[in-house]
């Protein structure tokens, strides 16, 4: 699925009017304005092509090193909020073959084309992982299972998409509820991180990083680079 579909659709939309306007331009000789909006165009339309391919490869690249980098253990137990259509769940799952991959979602389409619950429940299949993956219908504000019970804890492009601080708050507190003591969480998304750590930090987690994952993760451009927020709950947190 496609992340936020619209963002594309409208930069490729923005982009194919300014090539259009350029030609318009050019006919009536008017040499520097088709240049500036012909090359503004283009802009938008590599940006789209940046995005999609962001969205359809990058990310699961960065999440391949993030997983290796984990070193799970084949039976742990591991949560995925906000997991779509089970693009990081089920690499993960692939990982714990005597383990369990839990995937919450409220299977919003706006964020992610196509989501739904049987749609993931379909891909855990057609990734031979079925077995080993549970799909819940959740609120990841109010998770529904008890404290400490969780490995790892990952959650990918999902908890920026809560309309307010509080409400993010909320969902990281959730996250380090259900972690057990000594074990990691691992959050890659646009923006908020730096308030991501700061609340981890708060809530008395450790070791919390928040790092740029490089341009195979941007969406667009630079200015909408993904960032990792790793963290770890003491023991006795």
């Amino acid at each position: 699925g496609v992340d936020a579909p619209y963002i594309p659709a409208a930069l490729g939309l923005v982009g194919l009017i300014g090539v259009a306007v350029g030609a318009i331009f050019r006919h009536r000789g008017a040499r520097c304005p088709a240049v500036a909006a012909v090359g503004s165009g283009l802009l938008f339309l590599i940006s789209a092509g940046w995005y999609l391919a962001a969205t359809l490869r990058g990310k699961f690249a960065v999440w391949a090193d993030i997983l290796t980098t984990l070193g799970l253990n084949v039976d742990e137990r591991l949560l995925d909020l906000g997991c779509g259509r089970g693009a990081v769940l089920l690499m993960a799952a692939k990982l714990l073959p005597d383990g369990r991959a839990i995937g919450v979602d409220l299977w919003r389409a706006v964020d992610q084309s196509g989501n739904a619950r049987a749609v993931t429940v379909r891909n855990a299949a057609l990734e031979g992982v079925a077995d080993r993956v549970e799909i819940v219908t959740a609120d990841m504000q109010t998770l529904p299972v008890p404290e400490a019970t969780f490995d790892v804890v990952l959650s990918s492009l999902a908890i920026h998409n809560l309309p307010e601080a509080a409400d993010r708050a909320r969902a990281l507190d959730a996250a380090a509820r259900v972690l057990r003591p000594g074990e990691a969480m691992c959050i890659v998304d646009f923006h908020g991180t730096d308030a991501y750590a700061r609340h981890l930090r708060d809530l008395g987690l450790i070791e919390v990083t928040n790092v740029p994952l490089g341009w195979r993760s941007w969406y667009g451009g630079p200015w909408a680079a993904l960032k990792l927020v790793a963290a770890r709950k003491p023991v006795g947190g």
